[in-house]
């Protein structure tokens, strides 16, 4: 059963290294995420899964899964930095790695000294219907009898007109929606966030929210909202179910 969650934005800036000399304006949002993490410790979990997104090669993709130990780096990004994936050592082939949204969370466990309990990657396709991703969550939720996410993802990317995706007057609503429902753990309306609209406005959260809110059915969790900014045009959300 899930007996708690976290919810994290996934941009490689949320790294200092990364973000060098921009670092300080991440900072609110890595403290958030300092304290979702704590949530996650404090429910004493038997397993501790990572969702995060991933690029989709065709219309349906199955989840790419990443075992303890997995490997990941910064250097795509200039920054000759590596993480791993939890505590273990997989002896994964030499060639899976990581993809960004995972190494970001490998980063904040490492951060953070996650210690508490086994933890395994799982990567979603950003074309996976709503359907496929609660089916993945309902999954998720019965691999321990205590079983905690740490859900990876950002919202839309489209809130400025110096954005990713420039300025997209629906990406504000859009993003109001989803902060009010990841602050109230309120399932029903994270299942029915229109894809192809999330697509549009590049947010690439949609996917491992749904694979929450499909982990969550039944488990009476409740939610907190613990940070919702758009730093750089682009919405990052902090919250936890607990």
């Amino acid at each position: 059963m899930l007996v708690a969650a976290a919810v994290c934005p996934c941009p490689p800036l949320l790294v200092p290294d990364v973000a060098a000399g921009a670092a300080p304006e991440l900072d609110a949002a890595r403290a958030a995420c300092t304290d979702a993490m704590g949530v996650l410790a404090a429910a004493r979990p038997g397993r501790l899964v990572v969702v995060g997104p991933v690029e989709s090669a065709g219309p349906e993709t199955y989840p790419e899964t990443y075992p303890e130990g997995t490997r990941g780096s910064f250097r795509g990004f200039g920054v000759d930095l590596g993480v791993r994936l939890g505590q273990g050592d997989a002896g994964s082939p030499a060639e899976q790695r990581l993809p960004y949204s995972l190494a970001v969370a490998a980063w904040l466990l490492e951060r953070t000294g996650w210690s508490d309990a086994p933890v395994e990657g799982l990567g979603v396709g950003d074309r996976l219907a709503p359907e496929r991703c609660a089916r993945i969550g309902r999954d998720l939720a019965t691999r321990s009898e205590r079983v905690a996410l740490l859900v990876m993802g950002d919202a839309s990317a489209c809130r400025t007109l110096k954005a990713p995706g420039y300025l997209d007057e629906r990406a504000a609503p859009f993003d109001a929606e989803v902060a009010r429902a990841l602050g109230t753990a309120d399932m029903a309306a994270l299942m029915t966030l229109d894809t192809g609209l999330a697509r549009e406005l590049k947010a690439s959260g949609r996917a491992p929210w749904q694979v929450l809110a499909g982990a969550a059915e039944g488990a009476d969790l409740g939610g907190s909202l613990l940070y919702e900014d758009a730093p750089y045009g682009v919405g990052y959300i902090v919250a936890t179910w607990s």
